[in-house]
């Protein structure tokens, strides 16, 4: 099929009518399929089934005979420290190991700044006239929830090719106090499946902000999760961060929700050892301690660094696949038209599809009529039909 542009509305009618016979067909068919989120298959799931008898009742304690059933270990086992300190680059007195979800964490730490501020503030955000963050976007759906439910202003920061549009943010940061966060999914981010560049990941780091308690929230959830033999290599932020003598200005949060177990797995927040004590204080009166034997269990399972990277592999195997065919299907159905856009990542758990200005809703909307959130086949199909409401109508993307 050409440019769907090439085409006059005698063309343009029939290939309406041929895409209409077509998504009719994917009604009849009466399926439910959800491909909203990033949910592991059974097959991922299974591969760490042997977590679960890998601690038993004869053998629950530390490496230093710690009594891991008990209270205690407010900021992680040191097993699972050290363990995860490693997977995000961090000292180990720089980390905290949490619960199941990096999430909870990062509401936590915003809630908590609401009510006390961070770690160098003056007056808690919750007290102030207005709060601001910054929201590349696309991103994220939870992180922008959050900043809705908090009534914290958001700001929307275009996404590009290598991150988002630091000039901009340097702009706002500079000249605005009210703005006091960022949110960032860095490596293989939700949902393009872009890394940031060294040069953004500097910038970040040294950009001056008019907030003296400005906080960079970096959501490393994806930084092993690679489908090539030549992952994408993200520069160390808090490294960035100490160079440029900015040290406290970044939270880390990761986690091995698409590791290990989706809903029992841990997560983990990293930064300066100031911001770590200064969130182990409000931690004080949240909780006795975290559930130790999930951490245990997790670095009996997993091992090293090693363990970790071969275990993903054995996640890419089930996964490289799809991402495959997901390819192959829109290049044969959108390739070519001028219609449509797409991510090619080499990791995580997206592939970000740009259709033109004003009609992803409808897109969603007749694909879940369908049956499917957003699955792809229909997807391909529908957009030639949404073009013919709008036809000659300037594209963006």
């Amino acid at each position: 099929m050409p440019n769907i542009n090439e085409l006059n509305s005698q063309e343009l009618e029939k290939y309406k009518s041929k895409l209409t016979e077509r998504y009719q067909n994917f009604q009849s068919r009466k399926l439910a399929v959800d491909m909203t989120r990033g949910k592991p298959c059974p097959e991922q799931l299974d591969l760490s089934l042997d977590m679960l008898s890998c601690v038993n009742a004869q053998d629950y304690k530390g490496e230093d005979g710690t009594d891991y059933r008990n209270y205690g270990g407010l900021d992680g086992i040191p097993e699972a420290k050290a363990l995860f300190s490693e997977y995000l680059e961090v000292e180990s007195d720089e980390i905290i190991i949490g619960g199941n979800a990096s999430l909870t964490m990062m509401h936590d730490t915003i809630l908590q700044a609401m009510a006390h501020g961070v770690a160098n503030s003056k007056t808690p955000w919750g007290k102030l006239p207005k709060v601001k963050f910054l929201c590349p976007s696309p991103g994220y759906d939870r992180h922008f929830s959050i900043c809705e439910h908090l009534g914290i202003e958001m700001i929307t920061i275009e996404m590009k090719d290598d991150g988002p549009d630091i000039s901009h943010i340097e702009s706002l940061v500079a000249d605005d106090e009210a703005v006091k966060g960022i949110w960032c999914v860095p490596k293989y981010s939700n949902p393009t499946g872009v890394t940031y560049s060294d040069e953004a990941v500097d910038r970040l780091a040294e950009m001056k902000t008019k907030a003296d308690d400005f906080r960079i929230f970096w959501d490393n959830a994806y930084t092993a999760h690679h489908l090539t033999d030549t992952p994408d290599r993200l520069k160390n932020i808090l490294s960035a961060c100490k160079q440029a003598g900015n040290q406290d200005r970044v939270l880390i949060f990761g986690s091995t929700s698409k590791i290990t177990f989706a809903g029992a797995g841990l997560a983990m927040m990293a930064g300066s050892k100031k911001n770590i004590e200064f969130t182990k204080k409000q931690m004080f009166y949240q909780t006795i301690g975290p559930d130790k034997l999930n951490q245990l269990r997790h670095v009996r399972f997993l091992k090293n660094m090693e363990g970790i990277e071969n275990h993903m592999k054995k996640h890419a195997a089930i996964l490289k696949p799809k991402f495959d065919e997901v390819q192959n299907i829109l290049e044969k159905e959108l390739g070519g038209k001028d219609i449509a856009k797409w991510s090619q990542p080499a990791g995580g758990y997206f592939v970000s599809v740009d259709t033109p200005d004003g009609c992803a809703q409808a897109v969603i909307k007749m694909a879940a009529e369908a049956g499917r959130t957003l699955e792809i086949e229909t997807f391909a199909s529908l957009l030639p039909s949404l073009l013919w409401k709008t036809y000659k109508r300037p594209w963006k993307y």
